[in-house]
């Protein structure tokens, strides 16, 4: 994190990506980096802006003036725009200069954005209902800097543009600009291009009740890219949602299509297919977010997951670097084309493994994908990067005095290396910050949870040390019983962590959440923790608050410390309706529903922690990644927490452990995948099983709902 001073804002940007390529502009479709709190805007392709100024204006009467005089040059009076599918944005914007001088527009441009890996293309349509024919100039301006992202994000003013050559090609204006690494060029047919003012400008004349289209190309290549393009084929199955509340609907289908553009591969190994963590600064291969998203979206299909395992497999630790924080058997925590610098002290090398996390969530999704009917010719090659995931588990536990933990020691990466990887995220009840090395709760429930999966792998494969991984997670769940239990006025709680002297650090937050699904707590101590979940200082705002409005240090705009995150909601709710706490997972997921069409649906890395009661919208966290892997995964996640989908293809059973009362009414689902075969189920408004279309072979098994 950069200070709130510096860190550009991002909440009102129009976003339209097809990874690895992204546009961030305003929400008339312009852009220009230059310009007072828009350092963040740009074409950005992977970890460099190609594109810092775009800008499209209007002339009256067709005469340029040699396209020097701004004067007489108007811009588009946007009134609308929205997204359009994945990787298309549309604009429709006035010219109130041009036509009939009555009060109803007669001019108007309609822009069209569409966003491929490696090019931008838009069609600019000029509409015209006046009475006599209108003869204007279109000016569109263009340049870039060829900055990194690092630069952009840590607020500084964007550099001088690239020096434009311009010529033109076949009827087609043409401005080029690069450097070693990155060549950028600009195509406009019938346009007369200027590399001296990088500008490129048309004349034309539209008749009563006629458009003329005019065309622009921008096309980025790269010589030394480390992340490409996902294959252009789809990576899962689209679903059929059917629900009586239509915002679920909506939610997954731009879920979906946002999820569609994330799609990204590593360029040593194009056909493996993982989701960026998100638009702008995590538009990359991040370990954790790319696990939690792959994993969310099981029920589509697994082969995402296997893209995502195969790929964080393939650049494992071998060997211990510090400066790296490599350790034999870890799984990275994001990769970049060169060193990351922040501006503020955080300084990342190309690919960084200061993770806690990513490790034994790698595990788990392995398990989770076999279970939803990863075929055993796609585990096995994994089998050797599993035993040395559990390898460092094993380490790292004995390291930590029985539990994970991380400490920075190199003073320049993350201070903190769980999901809450803000500097004062990790904070007491009274609000003074934890001091490292931590041990997060929610880590050693992962852990827990790995150690399990591990065993049951090992086992299914012939493998040995099952037994021993089950003895670890029984051990590790009682140390924690015995060391992270704490109290306060409201009674029992699992502290957020231990910090470096062992003590709990024990502001009631989220982290709790992640407990419930990974089987460390007992039945009791699942009560309590749901019952603290659905209590209304954390889950009256819209969703779950990562921290408690009663802890100290709370702030319903603090990064980690109060603000709502869709997915952290989600792993709770996931955990709630598992084990049979349906009132508090409803409430959850209903505070997620009325959130998302203030975001048109296209949820963002996070948004503040007021109470619903006191705002009638969410509040924006301006500087918020929208939109965000596992933000968008979440819709899925909640789609298989109300249905209560559970496989276990290799013991040949579908159980379906429904929650209870729905809280979006009656719901259908159709296209989702186990298998590699089709499943459909609707779920009445009461939470029972109406109907299950499953794949021959498994044997359905459905489990009566619990109403707690």
């Amino acid at each position: 994190m950069t200070s709130p001073e510096r860190q550009p804002l991002l909440h009102d940007l129009s976003v339209t990506l097809a990874a690895p390529t992204v546009v961030l502009s305003r929400p008339d479709g312009n852009l220009d980096a230059a310009a007072p709190g828009a350092a963040v805007q740009g074409l950005f392709h992977a970890d460099v802006r190609a594109v810092s100024l775009l800008r499209v204006t209007l002339r009256p009467d067709g005469d340029t003036g040699g396209g020097g005089d701004d004067e007489n040059w108007q811009p588009v009076v946007t009134v609308m725009n929205a997204t359009d599918g994945p990787g298309v944005s549309r604009f429709v914007g006035l010219a109130q200069a041009l036509g009939d001088a009555v009060p109803d527009p007669t001019v108007r441009v309609d822009r069209r954005r569409t966003v491929a890996p490696g090019r931008l293309t838009e069609r600019l349509t000029v509409r015209s209902t006046a009475t006599t024919p209108v003869h204007l100039s279109v000016r569109v301006e263009v340049a870039g800097d060829l900055v990194t992202l690092d630069h952009t994000k840590a607020g500084l003013a964007p550099r001088s543009s690239a020096r434009a050559t311009s010529e033109l090609s076949s009827g087609s204006g043409v401005l080029r600009w690069g450097d070693k690494a990155v060549e950028v060029a600009v195509r406009a047919p019938g346009a007369t291009p200027d590399a001296e003012r990088s500008t490129l400008i048309w004349t034309l004349t539209v008749k009563p009740g006629e458009s003329t289209d005019l065309h622009l190309t921008i096309d980025v290549s790269e010589t030394d890219g480390v992340v490409t393009a996902a294959d252009s084929e789809p990576t899962w199955q689209r679903p059929d949602v059917t629900a009586d509340d239509r915002r679920l609907p909506a939610l997954v289908e731009q879920s979906l299509d946002d999820l569609h553009s994330l799609r990204m591969a590593m360029a040593a190994s194009p056909g493996d297919t993982f989701l960026a963590a998100g638009v702008p600064w995590f538009f990359t291969l991040f370990g954790r977010d790319s696990l939690w998203a792959a994993r969310m979206l099981l029920p589509l299909g697994t082969d995402l997951a296997l893209g995502t395992l195969r790929t964080l497999a393939a650049q494992q630790g071998t060997r211990t670097d510090p400066a790296a924080e490599e350790e034999p058997g870890k799984i990275l925590h994001e990769v970049r084309r060169g060193v990351f610098d922040d501006g503020m002290g955080l300084r990342l090398p190309p690919v960084y493994y200061g993770t806690v996390d990513a490790t034994p969530l790698w595990i788990c999704l392995l398990h989770d994908a076999w279970r939803w009917g990863l075929p055993a010719d796609d585990i096995e090659p994994l089998l050797p990067a599993l035993k040395a995931a559990l390898g460092w588990i094993d380490a790292a536990a004995r390291a930590g005095d029985g539990f994970l933990s991380y400490l920075d020691s190199s003073g320049t990466g993350l201070a903190n290396q769980g999901w809450k990887d803000s500097a004062d995220a990790a904070r007491f009840a009274d609000g003074r910050l934890a001091q490292a090395p931590l041990a997060l709760a929610e880590v050693q429930g992962y852990a827990y949870e790995a150690a399990l999966a591990g065993a049951a792998l090992l086992d299914a494969f012939g493998l040995p040390d099952g037994e021993r991984w089950r003895t670890f997670a029984a051990d590790l769940a009682e140390r924690f019983r015995a060391r992270f239990w704490v109290s306060d006025q409201h009674g029992p709680y699992p502290a957020m962590a231990l910090d470096g002297s062992g003590r709990p650090v024990d502001a009631v937050a989220s982290n709790m959440g992640h407990l419930l699904a990974t089987g460390i707590l007992d039945a009791d101590e699942t009560a309590v923790v749901a019952a603290r979940l659905a209590a209304p200082d954390m889950s009256d705002a819209y969703g779950l608050r990562t921290m408690s409005s009663r802890s100290g240090g709370y702030g319903p705009l603090r990064y980690h410390c109060g603000t709502v995150w869709p997915h952290d909601t989600a792993i709770a709710v996931t955990g709630l309706a598992r084990t049979g706490h349906a009132e508090a997972a409803a409430r959850l997921i209903e505070g997620i529903l009325d959130a998302a069409p203030a975001f048109d649906y296209r949820l963002p890395e996070l948004w503040g922690g007021d109470a619903r009661a006191d705002t009638p919208a969410p509040v924006p966290y301006a500087a918020a990644c929208r939109p965000q892997a596992w933000s968008a995964a979440s819709a899925i996640a909640f789609i298989t927490a109300l249905t209560g989908l559970d496989p276990d293809v290799p013991a040949g059973r579908l159980h379906l452990r429904p929650t209870g009362r729905l809280p979006v009414g009656a719901l259908t689902v159709a296209g989702l995948t186990v298998a590699g075969e089709r499943l459909a189920v609707t779920v009445g408004a009461d939470g029972r099983i109406a109907s299950v279309s499953a794949p021959a072979g498994l044997i359905v098994e459905e489990h009566p709902a619990s109403q707690t």
